[in-house]
């Protein structure tokens, strides 16, 4: 990993993008929703972000047990694995052929995980038909779009609750298709809470830094609300993400 550049640095090559950002982000939340796209059996129509509170380096921890165990489980798709930058925690991303899996992978089988180091976890579900056209015009790799490996992905989800048809993601793709670094993008909506969010495919850790750090807290607060943002190191978990048909890499040759 090349060393970090330092938030002046960042602030200096982004500041176009940002200002972009901010301008379609802070907009009154009005403007219509496209009509849903025509899905196939194995498009998720449900998304799923887990992370355990524990600090483990990602080669210690058991992945290969883990993923024969999700392997198993009723509607599971695919999973990335995630690997907390700073503070290696341990985390996923996956698809799911329906909410009702989703609702059950959560509520029943995952629980199971973190209880066996004996920590706390974090669970969302998030409704991926609502989101579909958005995440597609952004090039989601779950929809088709191009297999570059990533170097880092970021969460993020605001305390806002806005039903995914009345928020501006036309005009934020706009300004995010202009992010240094940014490869792709799934858009978020919480089942039940409406809250907005994504995660993002980003070239380097670099970039994946700048976003979380330097720009979407000022996205955050156009908006006056409060966000989670959470950065993983992509490089430490692309062969566990493999192995579990993560669409974020193209199969091997």
């Amino acid at each position: 990993m090349t060393e970090t550049p330092t938030n002046a640095d960042f602030r200096e090559r982004s500041r176009l993008p940002r200002r972009q950002l901010l301008a379609a982000s802070a907009g009154a939340l009005l403007l219509p929703s496209l009509p849903k796209a025509q899905v196939t059996a194995m498009t998720p129509k449900a998304f799923v972000y887990t992370e355990v509170a524990i600090s483990v380096p990602f080669d210690q921890a058991p992945w290969q047990e883990i993923n024969e165990a999700i392997r198993q489980q009723p509607g599971f798709l695919n999973k990335t694995w995630l690997s907390g930058h700073g503070n290696n925690s341990l985390g996923g991303f996956y698809g799911f052929d329906s909410i009702e899996n989703a609702r059950k992978f959560v509520t029943g089988y995952f629980p199971s995980e973190p209880r066996v180091f004996g920590v706390a976890h974090n669970t969302r579900v998030f409704d991926a038909q609502a989101t579909a056209a958005a995440s597609r015009d952004m090039g989601a790799v779950q929809y088709g779009g191009a297999k570059d490996a990533p170097g880092a992905f970021v969460y993020t989800e605001l305390q806002l609750s806005v039903p995914f048809g009345d928020a501006p993601w036309q005009a934020r793709n706009k300004a995010l298709k202009m992010l240094p670094g940014l490869q792709n993008k799934v858009w978020l909506s919480g089942l039940q809470t409406q809250t907005l969010g994504g995660f993002d495919a980003f070239d380097t850790l670099d970039h994946a830094l700048d976003f979380a750090v330097n720009m979407f807290p000022e996205t955050a607060a156009g908006l006056g609300c409060a966000f989670y943002t959470r950065v993983f190191d992509a490089s430490v978990t692309e062969t566990a993400s493999r192995a579990m048909r993560s669409p974020y890499y193209s199969p091997a040759a």
